[in-house]
């Protein structure tokens, strides 16, 4: 099995990232795997620590219509150049987290999608460049209140409410370009997504290259490639399941948005 790098929280409030055992216990590093973290004679049990989003970006940028039949789905062609758009770091939650349906929408999406991490800086790169900058890979469900992203003629409020990119729930560093994805809802066992991420229209060394030209990348910074066809509504109460092989599964549930107390 591939080294699976975490980042959890103890009880006690620590942040650490770690390799993560079989046995579930995690051995920390002394820094982030993509800054030459090593690891250190600490470990943590299972009970001890809970898993957070694999990793604390400065940004979240997202491509798409970067799959043929999920353009057509929505009505389109593939775009000439990547479509990018930007998702707030706040947005990010780990594996189990709720994702939070807000009353300003009656209809929000899954959307599974591949997600890249960046290891190191990354400014005017070529493809060839930016492979190597490209530090590991994990799941991500890029959330969409699809209804508001057609009222609002731009997606920055469809696409940027917290909860809405669940990432994670570990980081590996090599996944196969045939991997399969794919979103099943609830206890189903038929996928509503199933594709393979050789499917994607721009592949991600040059949609990394491409965003690089654009604006700078740094470490820890995530890149969502985009998302196949069948993406569809989650419901309240709803549990949704996004798989892609050789990494792993990243499952969330849905509830009703409520006011946050002021701390």
């Amino acid at each position: 099995m591939a080294q699976r790098y975490v980042r959890v929280q103890t009880r006690e409030g620590q942040i650490y990232y770690g390799l993560l055992q079989l046995n579930r216990q995690v051995q920390v590093l002394d820094a982030p795997p993509w800054l030459q973290g090593q690891p250190t004679d600490l470990e943590l049990d299972a009970e001890q620590y809970k898993i957070l989003a694999p990793c604390a970006p400065s940004k979240i940028v997202a491509v798409g219509k970067n799959y043929p039949n999920h353009a057509a789905e929505m009505g389109g062609e593939v775009p000439e150049e990547p479509l990018l758009f930007l998702k707030p770091s706040t947005s990010a939650i780990a594996a189990g987290v709720e994702i939070r349906y807000p009353a300003q929408s009656t209809r929000v999406d899954y959307e599974g999608e591949l997600a890249l991490v960046i290891g190191e800086r990354c400014s005017d790169c070529t493809p060839e460049q930016a492979q190597n900058k490209i530090w590991g890979y994990t799941i991500a469900n890029d959330v969409t209140a699809r209804d508001l992203q057609a009222k609002d003629g731009q997606w920055t409020r469809a696409k940027g409410f917290d909860t809405f990119c669940p990432l994670g729930p570990w980081i590996v560093r090599e996944v196969s370009p045939g991997a399969l994805l794919q979103t099943f809802l609830n206890d189903s066992d038929r996928p509503l997504q199933s594709a393979s991420i050789d499917q994607m229209v721009f592949a991600p060394d040059f949609l990394v290259s491409y965003i690089s030209k654009v604006m700078m990348l740094l470490p820890g910074d995530v890149v969502l490639t985009g998302t196949p066809a069948g993406i569809g509504p989650m419901q309240i109460g709803d549990r949704v399941r996004i798989e892609i092989e050789g990494i792993g599964y990243l499952e969330n549930s849905v509830v009703a948005r409520t006011p946050v107390p002021p701390s």
